[in-house]
């Protein structure tokens, strides 16, 4: 109980912050990705395409509709956030690991006067970059596809944003207490693939069993799938606000969580 008082009297104490060094920890991720951008980015665009070809076109030839949509028109736009989920995913855990222990990277930049809640940050908004920019690399695809069917899709990195970074959150929190690499597979066995199986991207939640028809509504996925479909699709109304909100709330709430984790892992 002490422990856990003190980490909730540290989530709520002001973080030492201060913008421009999070946008030099920014920069700095940025300017090695610079050095790998076109391998991370095959790794994560292939995978949502072969699933685009295979699901959307060739189970879709079986399925006559839903919701009124072709198959296609229901996948494609929901692959777009799930592409961005993993890239996220990965980049906050194998990568943000990888920097804050065996290269020492993090040790390093609060050598200087960057504080560790900046390179927390920092790292928070570089995996939300990443996360948008895949999700935007995928969308090109998916208009190529010709499922883009309005003007509205240029409103798709909103959502993208707000779930990536909810994403960016949950991955270093876990990042924050994993030993080594080997429990990364916990997280993505348990955490990840789940979400990208029934939060929407495959089948409308309303199909699943009336006991974990809720269950959907507490991931992030499903909300941001619930924002891009229509977007996408050129049907919005203002049911898509609620889950802009969802999501936008989740990242307030639990914002300062992995900065007081990662310090307390790294400094104390």
């Amino acid at each position: 109980m002490p422990k856990t008082k003190k980490l909730i009297r540290e989530i709520l104490a002001r973080p030492d912050l201060s913008w421009p060094l999070v946008g030099r920890v920014f920069c700095r991720n940025l300017l090695v990705f610079r050095k790998t951008w076109l391998a991370s980015i095959m790794f994560n665009f292939v995978e949502p395409l072969l699933y685009l070809w295979a699901i959307g076109l060739g189970l879709g030839a079986y399925v006559a509709s839903i919701g009124g949509l072709t198959y296609i028109d229901f996948l494609a736009p929901a692959l777009i956030g799930s592409s961005a989920m993993f890239s996220t995913a990965y980049e906050m855990t194998y990568g943000s690991f990888t920097r804050m222990t065996y290269q020492k990277t993090f040790h390093g930049m609060v050598a200087t006067p960057v504080s560790m809640d900046d390179v927390v940050m920092g790292e928070i908004i570089y995996g939300t970059f990443k996360g948008v920019l895949y999700g935007m690399v995928f969308l090109i695809v998916v208009a190529l596809f010709g499922v883009v069917k309005s003007p509205w899709a240029l409103l798709i990195p909103v959502p993208l944003a707000l779930m990536v970074m909810v994403f960016s959150i949950l991955s270093l929190i876990w990042t924050s207490i994993a030993p080594n690499y080997d429990s990364f597979g916990y997280f993505f066995t348990l955490i990840i693939t789940p979400m990208f199986l029934f939060s929407g991207v495959f089948f409308p939640v309303e199909s699943l069993p009336a006991g974990a028809a809720f269950l959907p509504w507490l991931t992030p996925l499903y909300h941001a799938v619930e924002a891009i479909r229509p977007m996408t699709l050129g049907m919005v109304d203002r049911s898509v606000v609620p889950h802009l909100v969802w999501l936008a709330v989740f990242v307030v709430l639990t914002i300062r969580i992995p900065l007081v984790m990662v310090k307390n892992r790294l400094v104390h």
